[in-house]
């Protein structure tokens, strides 16, 4: 009885130290979230703030980590409803940005699903490799394809056009839409469109009635990241689009935050916030479907 005794005691300290290192290690996890989570929404903090600012506190030159004494939305109003120094309107630009980022994200989900469900159910010799090449196509350098297609596009005229975007888009958006969405069909039943055919569905009626909603989660996915790709560009539209009427709002910003003896901080900071809301209400909105479409179309 004493021995035992004695054992438990012994025990004690070494099941304290355990549990005092577990808490230690989950602190310091939890301290390294918080910093990383901080360091990546500062900057976006910090715009905010930039653009709640009056043209006064700016010129008065504050670097303040905190709101001015009063918030403005003067440029907020004035992205929306006023003209850059060359004729810029950045509501016309939002309108423009919208057109071609949804035309980009409808025509990538429409061709990458029919690809990607054709190359997941047919067997074709060196089908991996194949993938792998439409996978590499997709992070071919953005620069080394400007110059090509100015010149394509000039003989085409196709310059300074929605339509211009919209293809060279396309070539980015669709090979990784394609190979993503390819895995991911993959990886469901193939009893489940085969009983479908059984009961009297064509291919492609199997496809829309019950393999797409099976794969809503990975189509999410691709529309979303085909969406903030044609959404954010601008070295595609700084190079394609040449009249103030169709620029695109990341283009649009360079024109809007300046004029000729000064810069506009808190009217650029504006412009990217609003920007960016669209994009992270898209990501807060569907980031289960993201989520659950990442981890099941990745892997093969």
């Amino acid at each position: 009885m004493a021995t035992a005794t004695a054992a438990a005691r012994r025990a004690r300290p070494r099941h304290g130290r355990a549990v005092a290192g577990r808490a230690a290690r989950r602190t310091g996890f939890y301290l390294l979230i918080a910093i990383f989570v901080i360091a990546s929404l500062f900057p976006f903090y910090w715009m905010v703030i930039t653009s709640l600012k009056t043209p006064a506190e700016l010129n008065q030159g504050t670097t303040s980590l905190l709101p001015g004494g009063r918030l403005s939305l003067g440029s907020y109003r004035f992205d929306l409803t006023q003209t850059g120094a060359t004729g810029i309107n950045f509501g016309q630009a939002l309108a423009n940005s919208a057109i071609v980022a949804l035309s980009t994200t409808a025509i990538t989900v429409v061709l990458a699903v029919l690809a990607g469900y054709g190359l997941a159910r047919t067997r074709i010799r060196g089908k991996t490799t194949m993938l792998g090449f439409i996978l590499l196509a997709g992070f071919f350098p953005v620069l080394a394809i400007v110059g090509p297609l100015f010149l394509a596009y000039r003989r085409l005229g196709l310059l300074d056009s929605y339509p211009s975007l919209i293809i060279t888009y396309l070539i980015y958006t669709l090979p990784i839409a394609t190979w993503f969405l390819a895995n991911f069909f993959s990886q469901i039943p193939h009893q489940l469109e085969e009983a479908a055919v059984v009961d009297g569905a064509t291919r492609l009626g199997a496809l829309r009635r019950v393999i797409l909603p099976v794969a809503v989660p990975g189509i999410f996915t691709v529309a979303i990241l085909s969406f903030i790709f044609a959404w954010n560009d601008f070295a595609f539209a700084v190079s394609f689009m040449d009249t103030p009427d169709r620029y695109t709002a990341p283009l649009a910003i360079v024109d809007l935050g300046h004029s000729q003896f000064q810069v506009f901080y808190n009217n650029i900071d504006a412009a990217v916030v609003l920007i960016t809301l669209p994009v992270a209400a898209l990501v807060i909105f569907a980031q289960r479907r993201i989520i659950s479409g990442l981890t099941a179309g990745s892997f093969r």
